[in-house]
């Protein structure tokens, strides 16, 4: 009698679009005090809604354009202290995620087998658009991470097909999560009268999401002409919106939800779950 041996299958991960905060914001004093708490709360309860602990984890941050999707390929990356005039202590934080090769050139092959140019980089390290939220989500540091560049043309088709491109490492029990912001004018920020215009871009932004995935796919690739869009992402300004529409791509027809928003800095900031 042959004793077939039972192997298991991955579970099929979600897809997360968070927001990751300003700089450091959750590893020093704030003002007002409690600013970014409900945030950190949010982040640091995510994990425990998967289905079981990730293979990998591909981050897709807001604070790495290349002209060229670029992967990170190094084994033990260096962290990139990547925001500025934050005590001193917030450059000494340490996140000691590895990477993974084998898994960062199935990336790869996957992105240019879906007609998208895509390249390995061995030396760059984890912006804190990663390991800023990492460390609440996955404080352990114990499941490989590679980190993904959006593409520097900024163009929000391009980058839902770079989810879509993404969507089977999901049965392999990879976690994709963009990384950004879902209200990100800096002139905004702290000021009351963004309140009411973030409110507006918000909600279309949840309705969206809401949507059947197709027509959800096509609000989101037509998001400048949303209300107040332009008011909340200023052109070439973007880029933290559009780790959003990789996590919508690769969610394929999983539909999606929003899972968490507060007001922030006078600005609504909202996060967002597919499948």
């Amino acid at each position: 009698m042959t004793i077939q041996k039972h192997v298991d299958t991955p579970a099929r991960m979600p897809t997360w679009f968070i927001p990751h905060g300003a700089g450091p914001c959750f590893f020093m004093d704030w003002n007002p005090p409690q600013a970014w708490d409900k945030m950190a709360d949010f982040l640091k309860g995510l994990a425990s809604t998967l289905p079981t602990k990730p293979r990998a984890i591909i981050v897709v941050s807001a604070h790495w354009l290349e002209s060229i999707v670029s992967v990170t390929g190094a084994q033990a990356p260096d962290l990139i202290f990547d925001y500025y005039g934050f005590p001193e202590h917030t450059y000494e934080l340490k996140y000691p995620a590895k990477g993974d090769s084998n898994i960062a050139n199935q990336i790869v092959q996957s992105i240019e087998a879906a007609h998208i140019s895509a390249k390995l980089e061995l030396s760059r390290g984890f912006d804190h658009g990663m390991f800023i939220p990492m460390m609440l989500m996955f404080p352990d540091a114990d499941v490989p991470v590679i980190q993904l560049s959006l593409n520097s043309n900024l163009d929000s088709q391009t980058h839902v097909n770079l989810g879509r491109a993404l969507e089977n490492l999901r049965d392999e029990g990879i976690l994709i999560i963009g990384s950004g912001m879902s209200f990100h004018n800096m002139r905004g920020y702290g000021q009351p009268r963004f309140g009411p215009i973030s409110d507006e871009f918000d909600d279309w932004l949840t309705q969206v999401v809401e949507l059947e995935p197709q027509m959800r796919n096509d609000a989101l690739i037509a998001w400048e002409h949303a209300p107040s869009a332009r008011l909340c992402h200023p052109p070439q300004q973007e880029e933290h919106l559009l780790p959003l529409m990789v996590a919508a791509g690769a969610a394929s027809h999983d539909k999606g939800r929003r899972v968490f928003t507060d007001r922030v800095l006078e600005t609504s900031l909202s996060a967002f779950v597919f499948g």
